[in-house]
């Protein structure tokens, strides 16, 4: 297909498009003529995914460009590839010379331990909670382990369901976009339904009108 169709079917401009291939993100067209190239599924497929985690990901294009550069590495096992869309995810604030911050990630550290969860001592979401236990403490609401019970056990049922989506034979690309998707989008599911149940549950308990 041309570009032009490329744009139809993609729904992006053919500026976007050009954008993307001068970025690194989508390979060039083959060449069939100095001024037309031709254009595949794979293109598609590359945009599809492209696009889900810029618009629904929000991630930045530099995120995307470790993300996409992992997928088209046939060395990245599908751990490596997680781990390669959740550093580039982020966050990737430097840690702030705070008593309180520092305390915060030693017990993040103590709970992945006590968890028995294998992760990487740089992974960034382990900074993600410390600072988000420093907020919550600040606010009032120190944290325990019964508060953190019932999120304990909802990742770990998601995250299995969403590994296990990955059987045994699956064409690789399969499961690239598999776990690709379980890490960037289905997050802001899960987002999504929390914040919906949350005022369904708030309305059940406090709505008496």
């Amino acid at each position: 297909m041309q570009i032009s169709e490329l744009s139809d079917r993609s729904g992006l401009t053919v500026q976007t498009i050009k954008f993307y291939i001068r970025e690194g993100l989508l390979p060039k067209g083959s060449a069939v003529s100095a001024t037309r190239a031709e254009y595949d599924g794979r293109h598609l497929e590359r945009l599809r995914l492209i696009s889900a985690l810029r618009e629904v990901g929000d991630l930045p294009v530099a995120a995307i460009h470790q993300i996409i550069k992992a997928v088209e590495d046939d060395r990245t096992g599908p751990h490596d590839l997680v781990a390669t869309a959740q550093h580039a995810i982020g966050p990737h604030a430097a840690a702030p010379h705070d008593p309180h911050w520092r305390a915060a990630r030693e017990d993040v550290d103590a709970l992945v331990r006590e968890l028995g969860w294998t992760v990487g001592e740089r992974a960034p979401a382990r900074d993600l909670l410390a600072h988000t236990f420093v907020a919550l403490r600040r606010l009032g609401f120190p944290i325990t382990l019964k508060d953190l019970r019932p999120y304990v056990s909802a990742a770990r049922e998601i995250s299995e369901h969403e590994v296990g989506r990955v059987t045994e034979g699956t064409p690789r690309a399969r499961t690239v976009h598999t776990l690709i998707v379980s890490t960037v989008l289905y997050e802001q599911v899960f987002t999504a339904l929390h914040r919906l149940a949350l005022e369904d549950a708030s309305a059940r308990r406090f709505d008496r009108s």
